[in-house]
């Protein structure tokens, strides 16, 4: 009877623990799956975490962009505002340039008739160099090339030059038609327009121009030393220095007036 007992305890333990044993896998298989189950949960949630990052900053960066745009945008629209103020300032400078010009034009060939006087009465000093210039300029009037600016600042050029020769000494070598109808070449100097002299290239003859008659007069050789050492200190071969030379009839007449 006892031995009865005994065999059945140790079937309903041997029972007992197939159970145990069969529901210990159970729950480790649930775990497992759980765990793994995890996993996969936990990986989606990282890559949606990361691809919620990337979209972020591809939105802060899209903003950025949007914003730098209209920051663009707006810069445009000045300068398209400035460039209509601009347009119409042209149109109106353009306007007024047509009115200049009507005025300009007359008054470029007013002053070329004004060298033209000046040359025909002024003291001979480079006389046809100055008289191809003039013709120079009148021809230049007609030339649809060159522009009206460029033609006034020839112009004022040409009346520079003739403001110089007033102003400086200077030589030259050119003919001088003498009063018994000879023509010779000679060295010429001027001194502003207060003397003008000339010298035979051999340095033997003197002469000075008379303003009154517009003839060469000749010169008494006491000249000579003074009109030499002008030409030499116009050549730059001595140090300026005070110069004595015989002046024009017509200024002299004009100094004894005052």
């Amino acid at each position: 009877m006892n031995f009865i007992k005994t065999s059945l305890a140790v079937v309903i333990l041997s029972v007992t623990t197939g159970v145990q044993a069969s529901s210990l896998d159970t729950a480790r298989s649930i775990e497992n799956k759980t765990n793994a189950a995890s996993a996969v949960s936990q990986d989606k949630i990282d890559r949606n975490a990361d691809s919620s990052i990337a979209m972020k900053a591809e939105i802060e960066q899209l903003q950025e962009e949007l914003k730098n745009l209209q920051v663009y945008h707006d810069h445009l629209a000045r300068m398209v505002d400035n460039q209509t103020q601009e347009i119409t300032s042209i149109h109106e400078q353009i306007d007024n340039i047509k009115e200049t010009r009507q005025g300009v034009v007359p008054l470029m060939y007013q002053m070329i008739d004004g060298l033209s006087t000046i040359v025909e009465q002024d003291k001979p000093i480079k006389h046809e160099q100055r008289l191809t210039r003039i013709e120079k300029l009148q021809s230049m009037m007609s030339q649809a090339d060159i522009s009206d600016a460029e033609k006034f600042r020839r112009i004022l050029e040409a009346y520079q030059i003739e403001m110089d020769y007033g102003t400086k000494l200077g030589t030259y070598q050119d003919k001088i038609a003498l009063a018994d109808g000879k023509s010779i070449e000679a060295d010429l100097l001027y001194l502003g327009r207060m003397a003008f002299v000339a010298r035979s290239l051999n340095g033997s003859h003197y002469w000075s121009w008379n303003s009154q008659t517009k003839q060469w007069q000749v010169l008494d050789s006491s000249e000579a030393e003074n009109i030499n050492k002008a030409f030499e200190m116009a050549n730059n071969q001595i140090a300026p220095s005070l110069l004595r030379l015989p002046v024009s009839a017509t200024v002299a007449n004009v100094e004894s007036k005052q």
